[in-house]
């Protein structure tokens, strides 16, 4: 009888320390009209669980927007003609959008190059008449194409060195030297 009353109370000491843990829901109403993309608007909702620990999104709120929704869209200028279109998107590590890539010039991609903009340059444009929605930035194609070019982060190759033997079990390279066939 004692261990079957033990073994309620440490159920129920469990149970309320889970609950408590639980996020509290939101009481919120969402927004009716979407942000720009330069809000912080493809985060999750702020949590008050500990870290590491998950927090799952079930549904997209009317005030958020999908990365996948901008990748491909047309970036247009000033004047409303096509400057480029959003290649990419650089997130930091907490998720945040720090720019989005645009390509522009070229084409079909060969001879374009890439520049990465911060999202609060740009303003979303809702399609008319079936049209995609657009980005909008108040520069011109030719500012763009000035612009830097965008080079993506490529970590150090790790080498093994010129010299050295080789290690039990390893066949020498098959390639021949530069200049040679």
């Amino acid at each position: 009888m004692k261990t079957l009353a033990l073994g309620t109370a440490l159920s129920a000491l469990m149970l309320s320390a889970a609950l408590a843990q639980a996020p509290a829901p939101s009481t919120s109403a969402p927004s009716a009209t979407p942000n720009p993309p330069a809000s912080s608007s493809t985060s999750a909702p702020a949590s008050t669980t500990a870290p590491g620990s998950m927090h799952f999104v079930t549904t997209q709120q009317p005030d958020q927007l999908l990365a996948s929704k901008f990748k491909g869209t047309d970036v247009i200028g000033a004047d409303n003609a096509k400057i480029g279109s959003v290649s990419d998107m650089l997130f930091d590590k907490d998720g945040k959008i720090e720019a989005y890539v645009v390509s522009v010039g070229g084409f079909l991609g060969v001879g374009s190059k890439d520049v990465a903009i911060a999202p609060s340059a740009f303003e979303l444009v809702k399609g008319t008449n079936n049209e995609a929605d657009k980005l909008k930035l108040s520069a011109t194609k030719d500012q763009l194409k000035q612009a830097q070019n965008f080079e993506p982060y490529n970590p150090p190759r790790t080498t093994t060195g010129a010299g050295g033997s080789m290690g039990r079990g390893m066949a020498p390279s098959t390639t021949p030297p530069s200049g040679s066939r």
